[in-house]
């Protein structure tokens, strides 16, 4: 009898514990926060100019991704990738007009995976990018979007969009302009409305007997820079530095750069040639202006989230589709293989995650999906290209992915890309009478990518290596 009741006790303090981290598991509500247009220009990524003391306070709480990279810097593509796990080639969306179960309804999301597992997932705001194709199946609701109803990019009359066409598809070239500063509240705009409607959902859902998938889009700090004139209060124009290399990098193919077609559609804007320093310190200033709005309606939902008493049993994950360039390489907006437009913030907090933790480990935005599967205990479908980061929030410092992956295609050309943290290589093909070209940097002696080092014989052994490395692709360079 004192056998049986040894071994009773062996056997039941191994199957609690794990019973009582799956039931934890399986309750585990998920938070899912995306910002449109957010480069790491945070307080928490060391950008000492940027007022985000919300994010920067959940960054604190968890871990902050030092070196987070999506898979292509576009709207549409980035966001089709990150929410199947899979990357361009196999999501075949690669541009603007392809929504994704147009061309792989075969491809099981992240909201439907968490949905056919007995969640309640909710999309509000802009998480795919096609609102009429968002995903049809993947969530319990159907998606919301203010800037799709009544609620206007634009609050002063003087700014309103034309009578044709519609605020999302305006025109071609009639955009309106690219700032606004109206006096008014929060909700006048599209991202306070999206950030009341999170606010009411969580109070819906606290109660309910599922766990939940909250998925908030917020468009800004997409333009056009938009937003209560309290957020550009907060900043001083004649303080704005703009950057010190407003020019392309030395020896760059033309290629690799673009002519920044978005931002000229507003009024105002040139059609051809440079901002004039006025006109790029009022953006920087609007750009800055949006990301501190952002900051502070994240602030609200959190705020929300812990007077229901639910940050203990939520993961709260918060993303930037890709980053942008805010004159830098003479370039604005993103659509390039630059750093700049591919390295984006994410930033991940929640029960069992140490507060106050970063990792310079390679992360790509595949790699979302099986991490929120993995901490939320759910299976993962055989489609993901992406490693589930977990492993890196008990251990930062561990060796990890050797080399991250991005791609963008110009003149017809797809442009691919890969860093190792060190050195990014970037291979434009051969096309017509165009041969290989490259693209080398050094962020170890250049880390803004100034200098094209690809043609450099001192440089023939590692512009080498980066080749093998671009060509063996990302399976080769998954942590084993």
């Amino acid at each position: 009898m004192r056998f049986l009741h040894l071994t009773l006790f062996v056997v039941f303090s191994i199957i609690a514990p794990l019973a009582a981290h799956a039931d934890a598991k399986k309750t585990l509500n998920v938070l899912f926060i995306a910002c449109d247009d957010l480069r790491p220009e945070l307080g928490c990524y060391g950008q000492k100019q940027i007022l985000s003391p919300n994010i920067d306070k959940l960054a604190a709480s968890g871990m902050l991704f030092e070196k987070a990279y999506c898979q292509q810097a576009v709207c549409a593509p980035s966001r089709a990738s990150l929410m199947t796990g899979c990357r361009p080639d196999s999501t075949k969306v690669t541009d603007l007009k392809t929504p994704l179960p147009t061309v792989r309804p075969d491809l099981l999301t992240l909201d439907n995976n968490f949905k056919q597992h007995g969640y309640t997932t909710i999309s509000l705001g802009k998480i795919f990018h096609h609102a009429e194709n968002d995903d049809p199946v993947g969530w319990s609701e159907p998606p919301w979007r203010p800037e799709h109803g009544s609620f206007p990019w634009f609050v002063l009359p003087q700014n309103k969009m034309p009578t044709t066409g519609t605020e999302a598809n305006p025109p071609k070239g009639q955009r309106g302009p690219p700032v606004e500063a109206a006096d008014v509240d929060d909700d006048a705009y599209p991202d306070g409305q999206t950030a009341a409607r999170a606010i009411e959902y969580l109070q819906k859902l606290k109660d309910a007997n599922k766990p939940f998938f909250l998925a908030v889009g917020f468009v800004k700090p997409h333009l056009p820079f938009a937003c209560p004139k309290k957020y550009w209060d907060l900043y001083d124009r004649n303080k704005i530095e703009l950057p010190d290399d407003m020019r392309p990098p030395k020896d760059a193919p033309k290629v690799a750069l673009t002519n920044w077609p978005e931002l000229r559609q507003y009024r105002g804007m040139p059609k051809q040639g440079p901002l004039t320093e006025a006109q790029a310190k009022e953006l920087v200033h609007g750009y800055y202006a949006c990301v501190s709005q952002t900051d502070a309606l994240v602030g609200k939902v959190l705020a929300e989230l812990d007077r229901l008493g639910l940050r203990d049993n939520t993961i709260i994950i918060l993303w930037g589709d890709h980053g942008w360039h805010l004159g830098e390489h003479s370039l604005w907006t993103k659509h390039t293989n630059f750093e700049i437009a591919t390295h984006a913030p994410l930033m991940i907090s929640g029960p069992g995650i140490k507060p106050n933790q970063r990792t310079s480990a390679l992360v790509e935005f595949v790699d979302v999906y099986p991490s929120l599967c993995e901490l939320a205990g759910l299976p993962l479908p055989k489609q993901l290209e992406g490693t589930s980061f977990v492993p890196l929030l008990s251990d930062p410092t561990r060796t990890w992915k050797t080399a991250a992956f991005s791609q963008f295609p110009h003149e017809g050309r797809m442009g691919r890309t890969v860093t190792d943290g060190r050195y990014r290589f970037t291979l434009w093909p051969a096309k017509g009478d165009k041969p290989d070209e490259f693209e080398l940097y050094d962020h170890q002696t250049d880390p803004q990518e100034d200098v094209n080092l690809a043609g450099h014989a001192d440089q023939a052994d590692t512009l080498k290596r980066m080749k093998i490395l671009l060509a063996d692709g990302w399976q080769a360079a998954t942590p084993k």
